[in-house]
């Protein structure tokens, strides 16, 4: 069974609520087991706030988790905390960094196998200038590279060049390096986790009209072409620059396996109004499988019961798939054959031998 790693994030706020109405469901046991990272104490009082019939067993470490049962693994001892739901306050943050930090010490030791994270917010910055729970679990696994963040619903999977930038500074963070960067994770998270073999991606233009005209911008022109133009030629299927209106009208979209698109509302306006509340935000980019729901810790109606549960859920769902297909990628590269053919171009007609490669790099 498949262990899903999955922390209490804000306890001001729907966390534990999606979490303990996602496995109401009883067949959730019979495709992962659940270890809940957080505090029984407080599980307990949103479970009785909500009338909640899910019952999990208190586990103190990773080794007495046992499948076919919602472990809560204990990472507070006897500590109480308080939860005042709807309000944002520094030992929430605490203590969603605790859980978390729990998590990420058992994943990395192989105990368990994906994260799915319950939503939280840094309403402080960490001491180092940490102010995400992505940045802060990209140094805690150790990321080479910078996660990009895959907002996912059914087939439409939708990228960010950049993140949560004021639009002012989202001009000057699209270069040509920051695109292809960008670009190339997407491209080996599509073929690894999502197992697509030749993905196809829409890249959206930063402008309107696709920098129809000259008075809107030169970004297309002097950045995000050339950048595809060199991606393209290293085997990454990407087309466009295409303007967003014209992508998200009459279904355009469903002809791509994914989509850049160059700043966050771009991106995640039209995916909220496709993915109809049931979106997964997923990591990629990390050594680790890594997914949350497309949401906040919505505040206004914390404790009330009438959060949906669908977007966690399916982040579960999204977790297991990518793990398997990991695996499965990994397993059928492990051992690639030689690779055997006559180059065209060479007069001796001389047998060539080339080593199989998946990976893009550039």
């Amino acid at each position: 069974m498949i262990r899903i790693g999955i922390t209490q994030g804000d306890i001001n706020g729907i966390g534990y609520e999606i979490i303990l109405k996602t496995f109401e469901a009883e067949d959730m046991l019979d495709i992962c087991t659940p270890v809940i990272y957080g505090s029984p104490k407080v599980a307990t009082y949103h479970r009785k706030t909500i009338n909640s019939p899910t019952n999990f067993v208190v586990r103190e470490t990773i080794d007495q988790v046992q499948d076919k049962s919602i472990n809560m693994i204990n990472c507070f001892g006897e500590e109480e905390i308080k939860v005042e739901y709807g309000t944002v306050t520094p030992e929430a943050q605490t203590a969603a960094v605790t859980a978390l930090d729990r998590a990420l010490e058992d994943l990395s030791a192989g105990k368990i196998d994906v994260l799915v994270t319950a939503p939280f917010n840094f309403s402080q910055p960490t001491a180092d200038g940490i102010a995400s729970q992505t940045e802060y679990i990209q140094k805690k696994v150790v990321a080479e590279k910078k996660p990009l963040t895959i907002m996912m619903a059914g087939t439409l999977r939708i990228a960010l060049a950049t993140d949560n930038l004021p639009i002012s500074q989202v001009s000057a963070a699209i270069t040509k390096e920051t695109v292809i960067e960008r670009m190339v994770t997407l491209q080996n998270t599509l073929k690894r986790d999502f197992y697509l073999d030749n993905p196809r991606i829409a890249v959206l233009a930063l402008n309107p009209k696709d920098n129809e005209d000259e008075f809107a911008g030169t970004e297309e022109k002097e950045v995000i072409k050339p950048a595809m133009e060199e991606l393209f030629n290293h085997g990454v299927r990407c087309f466009g620059p295409y303007a967003a209106d014209y992508i998200f009208s009459d279904d355009n979209f469903k002809h791509f396996d994914a989509i850049l698109a160059m700043y966050h509302d771009q991106g995640f306006t039209p995916f909220k109004a496709l993915a109809q509340g049931e979106g997964v935000n997923y990591t990629a980019g990390l050594p680790i499988v890594a997914t949350s729901p497309a949401h906040g810790n919505e505040y206004e109606i914390a404790g009330k019961g009438e959060a949906s549960e669908a977007s966690f859920r399916n982040s579960i769902y999204a977790a297991i798939d990518a793990l398997r297909n990991r695996r499965r990628y990994d397993s059928s590269h492990a051992h690639p054959l030689r690779r055997q053919y006559y180059e065209k171009r060479d007069d001796s007609d001389k047998l060539k031998l080339d080593q199989a490669t998946e990976e893009t790099t550039l």
